[in-house]
């Protein structure tokens, strides 16, 4: 029997924030993460994503050439990056009010009005969808890291063309439209311990944000 291509995709941004439902602080091994899933078999290939700001940091450039390294010094991830969108953020919108509720800088003084802002991730849920179509030619099973319920289309239709969906995910934050449409779903929370970054090595962080 031919063994199952695998790919991997990684929407970093989710697994950063995410991991916090194992407990607070808890930091995982990217290495760890994909020597656990390749239990199961070899994975063909992985990418990470994320938004980082232009010019990452020193750390975040380390950070990145570890998991482009190939073991057994380090996770042989392809590395993909975009820009942060600016949204304003001094209007927020209260669900249990339904009213708008306006947030303001606590060094505002006077007349002169600070503008608020979030710094929030563009491009990597498209980013995702397409590199999983653009290579469905070239794998069996999709091992997907992210909750992103604006991946669903892209999952039916890789799920009607054959493919085999596996989420590798946290307890948190994920799409209950995606859980019902997963083949199988790994819940990191259930290994945490086999995957944690206890002993990390000093160039290995475990993600950036």
């Amino acid at each position: 029997m031919t063994e199952k291509r695998k790919l991997w995709l990684i929407d970093a941004g989710y697994l950063f924030n995410a991991r916090h439902s194992v407990r607070s602080g808890y930091e995982f091994s990217y290495l760890r993460l994909r020597n656990y899933l390749e239990l199961d078999g070899p994975i063909w290939r992985a990418y990470y994503l994320n938004s980082t700001p232009n010019p990452p940091s020193d750390g975040q450039d380390s950070f990145h050439r570890w998991m482009r390294s190939g073991p057994p010094f380090g996770p042989k991830i392809i590395t993909k990056f975009y820009s942060l969108k600016q949204q304003r953020a001094d209007k927020a919108y209260c669900e249990e009010c339904g009213q708008k509720v306006s947030l303001k800088c606590q060094n505002q003084n006077g007349d002169f009005t600070h503008r608020v802002f979030n710094e929030i991730q563009k491009g990597v849920d498209v980013a995702i969808a397409t590199l999983s179509l653009i290579h469905q030619r070239n794998y069996d099973t999709l091992l997907l890291s992210s909750g992103d319920s604006d991946l669903l289309d892209a999952v039916e239709h890789l799920s009607e063309q054959g493919k085999s969906i596996e989420l590798v995910v946290f307890r948190d934050g994920v799409s209950s439209e995606l859980q019902c449409r997963a083949d199988r779903i790994h819940w990191i929370n259930d290994f945490a311990a086999d995957v944690d970054n206890s002993y990390r090595d000093a160039t290995a962080e475990t993600s950036s944000d």
